[in-house]
């Protein structure tokens, strides 16, 4: 699937470029935000200089992911 592998280019490259370029030492993985049809709008990025907000994003953005998850089918 092309279209996939581009969008997952592009946040692996931007998530990149906030670590090296921004200098944070923290981006943990983005958040897909999605419209009422499932479809991806935007990802939520999330960078810090800090562990433990690191840690708190992280339990957010996990919790969070399973509401945005769409069934397959």
């Amino acid at each position: 699937m092309q279209e996939k592998n581009s969008i997952d280019r592009i946040v692996a490259a931007f998530q990149s470029q906030l670590r090296k370029k921004a200098g944070f030492a923290y981006v943990p993985k983005p958040v897909p935000m999605r419209n009422t049809k499932g479809a991806i709008v935007y990802f939520l990025f999330f960078a810090s200089h800090k562990e433990t907000a690191n840690k708190i994003v992280k339990y957010i953005f996990e919790r969070y992911a399973k509401y945005g998850e769409v069934p397959n089918g």
